[in-house]
């Protein structure tokens, strides 16, 4: 695997090695000695799955607070992505600040988001398979969001007039949003 350092820190694109012929392809989405080998330690303990239908759907920002808050690894099995992380660390240099990118079933990268970070994605075709993992388990008390349209953020989502959920049309905006970090 190549690990790609992005403009924040602690985030990373992930390149699997990919084998192919014509039958298809292999790859190791997920090795814990070579992610150890590029010094970076992390103990999945759930791995996430969700479909969208409708290219232009949007999914978050989402994240989880305090000592529940997860790092993630994600990738996108079928169709293409953009995927954004968003560092909502006060202290940070790079509070605020967001890195977008493709992800795809073509390209087989995956994006390595530490905690502290809201993520997101908009769909970039029909029929997505977005898969990750996670190294703290889901907990609803600590679930947490900011809007996908924040002004403080300005994330460009390459789109105007997304598809979200009613939660992400009302999460607050990142100056009324408690997160934990």
């Amino acid at each position: 695997m190549d690990f790609i350092k992005t403009a924040i820190d602690g985030v990373y694109i992930v390149e699997p090695k990919v084998f192919g012929d014509h039958r298809g392809f292999f790859m190791e989405s997920w090795s814990q000695r070579a992610f150890e080998e590029a010094g970076l330690h992390y103990n999945f303990v759930q791995d996430n799955h969700s479909s969208s239908t409708v290219k232009g759907t949007l999914r978050g920002i989402h994240f989880q607070k305090g000592d529940k808050a997860q790092a993630k690894l994600v990738r996108c099995a079928r169709g293409a992505v953009l995927d954004v992380a968003v560092d909502l660390r006060p202290n940070s240099a790079t509070y605020k600040k967001w890195v977008a990118v493709e992800l795809s079933e073509e390209n087989k990268r995956q994006l390595l988001i530490p905690r502290g970070f809201g993520h997101g994605f908009v769909t970039l075709a029909d029929d997505v398979e977005f898969l990750y993992k996670a190294d703290n388990y889901y907990a609803p008390e600590a679930d947490g969001g900011i809007r996908w349209n924040d002004p403080e953020i300005v994330v460009d989502w390459g789109i105007e007039r997304p598809i979200l959920s009613q939660k992400d049309e009302t999460n607050p905006f990142l100056k009324d949003a408690v997160t934990g970090f």
